[in-house]
Parts: structure tokens; C-alpha cells; sequence
């Protein structure tokens, strides 16, 4: 197949898709290695920026994902007339930290880690696909395990879970600090 075939392939299959497509699928259907198809997606993003489209490939995990470029997000939000962004709070943040970090974890260690009640907040992640379960722990009781999604990738523009900054000595006091006060705020209440 030419490279021009399978450029077109490529393209049309992460635009149709809308979510992330594994390296090895796209190399399949385009007759390449995967090192050949990374060189050829790669080289479709540099066109698509030198032409300054309005649309880029980005590369998650193992695989690569057709998206808006972030300066376009304004015209999407005029065009859609939703909501700018979801704002989390404090308690999800912290919560979704702790999923992204010490994934697969079960809510009874979240709410060990926290010291307090998590079932609204990781409901709240999975509303809005940062969080998803992941199966059940082989334990009594089967607990659900938790980990993170492709959107939380996307979101945080994370390409892996590599990624993600190293968590300092003093994050984490300031998270067993916070939770120590929220348990306080309970017990008083």
C-alpha cells in the first residue's frame, strides 16, 4: 500500500473511531510495522501543524487518537453551547489523585488514605469518565478495584500513566493533613 493510501487510512479510521486506536491495529490494517506506522503518524501530525489545521493526532499509551487542537476549544464551545469544563472539587481531586497513583485500588483504601467517605466523589469520576472500574479484587467481599481512563489521559494531557509527576513528600502530608481535618469537621458536625 502507498503512503499516501495509508496516510488516508489512518486518518479516516482515528477520525471515524474518536477514540484512541492501538499502534498494532493501525499497523495491521495499513500492511506496516508499528515502528513504521508511528513514523508515518508522526509525520501526518508535522504536515497537519505545518498547515496549522484545526485537528492534530495525539499519541495515548499504545496507541494514537485524532482531536481538536486546544486553541480551537473556544469555537467547539460556541459551536456545542456546553459547559466550558467541569470543575472537580477538592475532595475529587484528591480522590482521583489517589485512583491515578495507586491503581487498582478499592474504595475501602481510598477511604483509608483519605480517612473519610469516598463513594460520592469517585461516583462523581466515573460520571464524568476520569475513573472507571477495573474488575474485583480477589479477596472477601470481592471489592471493586478503580483505576483511571483514556479521558483522564486526555484531560490532564498525560500520554501514560508514566507520565504523571512524581508525588513529593510534602503532597503527601498535605493529603493525610486534609483528610485529618475533614474527619474532625464530621466528628463535629
Amino acid at each position: 500500500m502507498k503512503k499516501a493510501k495509508q496516510e488516508a487510512v489512518i486518518e479516516a479510521v482515528l477520525f471515524s473511531v474518536g477514540e484512541s486506536v492501538k499502534t498494532e491495529k493501525l499497523a495491521e490494517l495499513i500492511g506496516a510495522s508499528t515502528e513504521q506506522t508511528k513514523k508515518i503518524i508522526n509525520d501526518m501530525k508535522t504536515k497537519m501543524e505545518a498547515e496549522n489545521r484545526g485537528v492534530t493526532i495525539t499519541e495515548i499509551e499504545d496507541g494514537f487518537q485524532m482531536c481538536s487542537k486546544a486553541e480551537m476549544y473556544e469555537y467547539l464551545i460556541d459551536i456545542t453551547k456546553t459547559d466550558r469544563k467541569y470543575t472537580l472539587t477538592d475532595t475529587a481531586l484528591e480522590t482521583l489523585s489517589i485512583i491515578a497513583y495507586k491503581q487498582p485500588v478499592t474504595r475501602a483504601d481510598i477511604e483509608k488514605i483519605r480517612g473519610v467517605d469516598c463513594s460520592h466523589a469517585i461516583n462523581r469520576l466515573i460520571e464524568l469518565d476520569l475513573v472507571k472500574e477495573l474488575g474485583r479484587m480477589d479477596a472477601p467481599g470481592k471489592p471493586i478495584l478503580f483505576g483511571t481512563t483514556e479521558q483522564f489521559l486526555r484531560s490532564f494531557g498525560v500520554r501514560s500513566l508514566e507520565d504523571l509527576p512524581e508525588m513529593s513528600q510534602v503532597m503527601q502530608e498535605e493529603f493525610r493533613e486534609q483528610a485529618e481535618q475533614e474527619v474532625q469537621l464530621s466528628l463535629n458536625i
